[in-house]
This record gives C-alpha cells, sequence and structure tokens, in this order.
C-alpha cells in the first residue's frame, strides 16, 4: 500500500505539494484576516473590511513565495528578484480577484464575511497555481 502512495505522490508531486503549501497559505491568510477583524478592524466597514484583506494577503504573500519557491516548484532560478517581482505580480492579479468576491458577497450581496473569505480563497488558490505555473516558475531560461 506504502509503494501505491508513494508512486501516487511521485506522479502527481508538484500537485499534492502546491495543495499542502496553499493549505498552509490559506491558513496564514485567514489567521492574520481573522485576527485583524476580531481585534482591530471592523469587517462591516467597506474599507476596513479591505484592509484586512490586504493586510492578510501582503503576509501571504510573504509566506508563499517561499513555500512555493523551495518546496513546490523547487526553482533553481538564480534571479531572484525577476522571479519575486513576477510572483507579485500574479497575487497582485489575485488579490484583485479576492476583493472583487469579498466586494460582492459581503458588501453587495450582505453576506457573512468569514464565509465570504472561505469562498474567495478557493478562488484564489486556482488562479495562483495556474500564474505561478506558466508565469512565474516556468521552466524556461530567466
Amino acid at each position: 500500500m506504502w509503494e501505491k502512495l508513494v508512486k501516487l505522490y511521485r506522479k502527481y508531486e508538484e500537485i499534492v505539494n502546491y495543495l499542502i503549501a496553499g493549505v498552509l497559505t490559506t491558513i496564514v491568510s485567514l489567521a492574520v484576516y481573522y485576527g485583524c477583524v476580531l481585534t482591530f478592524l471592523n469587517p462591516e466597514d467597506a474599507f476596513e473590511l479591505q484592509a484586512a484583506n490586504v493586510i492578510s494577503w501582503v503576509l501571504a504573500v510573504a509566506f508563499a513565495y517561499g513555500i512555493n519557491r523551495s518546496f513546490v516548484f523547487k526553482s533553481k532560478s538564480e534571479n531572484r528578484f525577476t522571479e519575486a517581482v513576477r510572483f507579485v505580480g500574479s497575487r497582485v492579479t489575485t488579490l484583485l480577484m479576492d476583493m472583487a468576491v469579498m466586494y460582492v458577497f459581503v458588501t453587495l450581496l450582505g453576506g457573512n464575511d468569514k464565509i465570504g473569505k472561505l469562498i474567495s480563497q478557493v478562488v484564489v488558490m486556482a488562479g495562483n497555481y495556474l500564474l505561478s505555473k506558466l508565469f512565474v516558475f516556468k521552466k524556461a531560461k530567466d
């Protein structure tokens, strides 16, 4: 049985590692977001809701770059600056997606911000993988 699991892991290693990294990054993002809205920011205020979202994003992106570079995509790029700029740029794209989901679900539809954040994270995780795979950590010469 262990041999089958190891074989499956090796076959889908990048995706499995991405899911692990994504879960860890999501935990960082959610912990920071909930910490903000449960202590000093009011999620019922549209500006403070987005402030909590951005703070959680910044810390999650910093964490995600390191774990994606080393654990998921095993980047060997020597040009870390360009790679980091690409990574942050792709994450800005998904931040805008995150903000849009939160705005529509919470501000326009009056939904619960905690549930909206969970829904948003699913959308963001899929977008992040595609952008990282195709744009940031592509196996091409930098």
